[in-house]
C-alpha cells in the first residue's frame, strides 16, 4: 500500500472503530470475548493454530475499550481518495476510484442497523444471472462483527477472509463439545485434525457458494416483500421481535434459493453444514426443516426436503407480508402482535 492508502486504510478503521463503540456492548458477555480474541488474532496476523498470550490479550482488550470510550460520540469520516472527499456510505463512488488499484471498500448496515466498513483486497467480480458478485480477500480495515456476506441492492459481496475467520470459530466451537449431529457431519468431509489450514480453504471454497446462493435469496425476498421491511427492522432495534422477523426472512431467503440449490445438485457437506448452523430463532420456527433433514440423514431420502423448501417458500412469505401488515398497522404498538403472529405460525 502506498501512502495515500495507508492513510486511507486509518480513516475506514478509525470509523470502523467507532461503529464498534457503538455497537460492541449488544453482544452477551460470553460472545463479546470470544470475538474480541479473534479480533485480536486478526490484528496480530496469528493463525488459527497458534496461542493466543492471554495477559497480552488481557491487555489489549483495555486499551481497546479506552479507545472505543474516546470514540463513541465522534462522527464517521469521510474517505479521501485522490483529490476528492466521499462519504462513508458512498459504495459506487469510493469503488470507482479503488478497482484499478485492486482494492475493494463496502460500508453499509448490517442486523441491528450496526454499521458495517471493511477494505480489502479485491479478489474478483462477475456477474452471474444478473446479480453482480464481489469477492474480497485480505482484509486491511474491518469492525469487530465482520459480516461475511452481504447483499445491497443487485451486488452481493463475499469476504473471503472474515467467511474462513467464520468457518474457524463454528470449528473451534464444534471441537469444545464434540457432539455428534450436523456439525460433526459436515465436518467429517474436511481433513481438519491433520490439516487444519487446508481443510479450512475447501470449507471455505463450498461455502463462498451456499453463502451467494442465501444473498442471492435475500435479494429476491427483498423484492416480494418491497423496502418497507428495513423501514420496519429501523423500528425493532434490539428487540425479540426484530429476531424473529429476521428470522422469518432468512427462512424465506434459504427456501427461495439456498435449499432447492443444494438440494438439486446435491451438496452433502454443504447440506449438514447448513443445519449445523440452524439455530436460535430459526430453529425455533421452523422445526419442520429439522425433521426432513433428519429424514435424509437416517433415509438418504431428499424428497421431504425438496417439499419443506416448496411449503416453506410459500409460509415465509405469507408470514413475512402479515408481519408488515401489523407494522403499518400498528407501527411502534406492533412488536408483541409480530411476536405472536410467528410463534402461532411454526412450520
Amino acid at each position: 500500500m502506498n501512502n495515500e492508502l495507508q492513510s486511507l486504510r486509518t480513516v475506514v478503521q478509525r470509523n470502523c472503530h467507532i461503529s464498534d463503540a457503538q455497537f460492541a456492548g449488544d453482544y452477551t458477555l460470553c460472545v463479546y470475548l470470544l470475538k474480541m480474541r479473534e479480533f485480536y488474532r486478526w490484528e496480530r496476523g496469528l493463525a488459527f493454530s497458534d496461542r493466543l498470550p492471554n495477559d497480552e490479550v488481557g491487555d489489549w482488550l483495555t486499551a481497546r475499550e479506552a479507545l472505543w470510550e474516546k470514540l463513541a460520540d465522534q462522527p464517521y469520516s469521510p474517505l479521501s481518495i485522490g483529490a476528492r472527499d466521499y462519504q462513508p456510505y458512498d459504495n459506487i463512488g469510493i469503488n470507482q476510484a479503488l478497482r484499478p488499484l485492486g482494492y475493494l471498500y463496502s460500508g453499509g448496515l448490517g442486523n441491528g442497523c450496526r454499521p458495517h466498513f471493511v477494505l480489502a483486497d479485491l479478489i474478483s467480480e462477475e456477474t452471474c444471472d444478473d446479480y453482480r458478485v464481489v469477492v474480497a480477500g485480505h482484509e486491511f480495515a474491518r469492525d469487530l462483527t465482520a459480516p461475511p456476506a452481504m447483499a445491497i441492492e443487485r451486488t452481493i459481496l463475499i469476504r473471503r477472509e472474515s467467511m474462513r475467520r467464520m468457518l474457524w470459530e463454528k470449528i473451534e466451537e464444534w471441537a469444545w463439545r464434540k457432539q455428534d449431529g450436523a456439525m460433526q457431519r459436515a465436518l467429517s468431509f474436511y481433513d481438519i485434525e491433520h490439516n487444519l489450514e487446508s481443510a479450512l480453504d475447501a470449507i471455505t471454497d463450498n461455502e463462498v457458494g451456499a453463502a451467494i446462493l442465501h444473498e442471492v435469496g435475500e435479494i429476491r425476498a427483498g423484492e416480494c416483500l418491497g423496502s418497507d421491511w428495513h423501514e420496519m427492522l429501523a423500528t425493532l432495534p434490539h428487540s425479540q421481535a426484530e429476531l424473529m422477523a429476521r428470522a422469518v426472512r432468512d427462512h424465506l431467503a434459504d427456501c427461495l434459493s439456498t435449499l432447492p440449490a443444494l438440494i438439486k445438485d446435491p451438496r452433502p457437506a454443504s447440506l449438514h453444514f447448513y443445519f449445523g448452523n440452524l439455530r436460535g430463532m430459526r430453529k425455533q420456527i421452523f422445526p419442520g426443516a429439522q425433521q426432513a433433514y433428519q429424514q435424509w440423514v437416517e433415509q438418504d431420502r431428499l424428497e421431504r426436503l425438496q417439499e419443506i423448501a416448496a411449503e416453506g417458500t410459500r409460509h415465509w412469505r405469507d408470514v413475512a407480508r402479515n408481519v408488515l401488515e401489523l407494522f403499518r398497522k400498528y407501527g411502534a404498538d406492533s412488536p408483541s402482535r409480530i411476536e405472536h403472529l410467528i410463534a402461532e405460525n411454526r412450520l
